[in-house]
């Protein structure tokens, strides 16, 4: 998640991407997102495995910011706040 293009990123792993994306784009949850106004899911990177996933966001935590935004930027260059397309 982020709060604008090339602004604050936020990396989390959950089992149900649209009530956390929905709870943080409202500011439901105190701490670092709503502090930041991180508000915009800008990536998605689903996994079957839950124990993939979590490794997967410890290994992104560890990655430049550079990185970060260069992996938003292959597959979301325009950052568009990919919440509306959940099902």
């Amino acid at each position: 998640m982020a709060s604008r293009k090339n602004g604050t990123l936020y990396i989390g792993v959950t089992g149900d991407i649209a009530r956390r994306a929905f709870e943080h784009r409202e500011g439901l949850l105190p701490g670092f997102t709503k502090r930041y106004g991180v508000k915009l899911l800008v990536y998605i990177k689903p996994f079957d495995d839950i124990r993939v996933a979590i490794q997967r966001e410890k290994n992104l935590k560890k990655w430049p910011r550079a990185w970060k935004i260069a992996l938003i930027g292959e597959t979301n260059p325009d950052w568009r706040d990919l919440y509306e397309g959940l099902a």
